[in-house]
């Protein structure tokens, strides 16, 4: 094998499908996992919706069960942070050790960074008082989970992905819930403006307020607890919670220490998941990669789908093998009894073909480039997906004259590019 030891830095799902892969293809190496929170590889997704819900527990989340691993000769270590690491020289074929924050020396001789993201934070005033939250790891939720019961008003700070989930689940549970959004429209960096709209509909139809081109100027408190957001007018929006969802910012601060070419704390892979030194590969939230459909463009992708398929030939990579990365983005978010999915990547579109009626809560809208279909949102329509999703794989079109047309199966609409 091309490897002795292999260091994986990272135990979210980006690093567990590492090793995962790396057993899988035969490597008998050892295989370590260094993850700084206290558990091992868990689920990310259900935090906003099933854990918070309280329909998930803690071991519902596991990836895999703790024998999983041992059984694989697989060691995850928990609770330390990977601080330092270098090489012995600039050979291919040299060792290389990190140190951790208990002091902790691991040696290795393949190396693996799966880092990830932390929220983006917001720096207004007020932003320590208590119930000013995040969400990105389970002790985010748990501290979310235990001021869930007794809050009545929650106010959501973001109208991306997490937090129009957070707050269906908070309409759900009959709460007051307020999004606030600094654009113009929601979820704007992922999807068109018809499904902007739709959103904002479906969201206010079940009793949410949506305030878009909302100025924030701080939040105001009660002693060291939170209690509503003062907007720049002056208006104060009540609030025992407040759930920041504004993003998030890539970890690639170890690539940046070994000297690998980072851009915007975004570790830069080729199409191979090695980055600029071709010994260490990177995969996950904090890795900036070519599109993998092609195009010459440099992309981000924060989801599980990247995670597993983009690890799968990072793994391939350290085996000393040549594969390339091709997998069809997707995505989807859970919203109540809304369903988005989406296929593929909408940025540079020049067209869009909304395909049902948004108003029944089932649709479509395909994204073209130049009358080449590049990516599809669904609500509530995941035959529409399946067929875009496939059609991207093959490098397949569908013809934006006719793609309107719901009284014919959208698959049977495909069409060879």
């Amino acid at each position: 094998m091309s490897h002795e030891s292999i260091l994986i830095v990272g135990a979210g799902q980006a690093g567990m499908q590492i090793a995962v892969t790396l057993r899988e293809d035969g490597y008998e190496g050892e295989l370590t996992i260094v993850g700084e929170e206290p558990h091992g590889p868990y689920q990310r997704p259900p935090l906003s919706k099933a854990y918070l819900a309280g329909d998930a527990d803690v071991e519902s989340l596991e990836l895999r069960s703790p024998s999983f691993y041992v059984e694989r000769g697989i060691v995850v270590i928990t609770d330390e942070k990977v601080e330092e690491i270098s090489f012995e020289g600039p050979s291919a074929d040299d060792r290389g050790v990190a140190v951790t924050s208990t002091g902790r020396e691991l040696h290795f001789t393949g190396l693996a960074l799966a880092p990830g993201s932390t929220p983006r934070r917001l720096p207004l005033p007020g932003a320590d008082f208590g119930g000013v939250l995040y969400l990105r790891d389970l002790a985010d939720a748990d501290e979310l989970k235990s001021r869930w019961s007794t809050a009545q008003n929650v106010v959501v700070v973001g109208g991306g992905f997490i937090g129009l989930e957070v707050a269906a689940g908070a309409r759900k549970a009959g709460k007051t819930v307020t999004v606030l959004e600094a654009a113009d429209r929601l979820i704007a960096r992922a999807v068109s403006t018809e499904t902007s709209e739709f959103f904002r509909q479906a969201h206010e139809r079940r009793g949410t307020s949506v305030r878009l081109a909302a100025q924030l100027s701080q939040f105001v408190g009660d002693g060291d607890q939170v209690t509503g957001v003062q907007l720049a007018d002056g208006e104060v929006i009540p609030a025992d919670i407040v759930l920041v969802g504004i993003g998030v910012i890539a970890r690639g601060e170890l690539a940046e220490k070994l000297g690998l070419e980072v851009i915007n704390g975004a570790i830069v892979v080729d199409e191979f998941a090695r980055t600029s030194d071709h010994r260490v590969v990177a995969s996950g939230d904090a890795v900036l990669l070519p599109h993998p459909l092609g195009g010459g463009t440099q992309v981000r992708l924060e989801s599980v789908q990247n995670a597993v398929d983009q690890s799968r030939i990072a793994a391939a990579s350290l085996l000393g093998k040549s594969e390339r990365y091709r997998a069809v983005p997707w995505f989807w978010s859970d919203q109540a009894d809304l369903k988005l999915q989406i296929a593929g990547l909408s940025t540079g579109y020049d067209q869009t073909v909304v395909r049902g009626n948004p108003d029944d809560e089932k649709f479509s809208v395909l994204y073209f480039r130049e009358g080449r279909l590049i990516a599809i949102d669904t609500v509530n329509d995941a035959p529409d997906y399946m067929a875009v999703r496939r059609a991207l794989g093959d490098g397949q079109t569908i013809d934006p004259a006719t793609a309107a047309d719901t009284s014919v199966k959208l698959k049977s609409l495909v069409i060879d590019a």
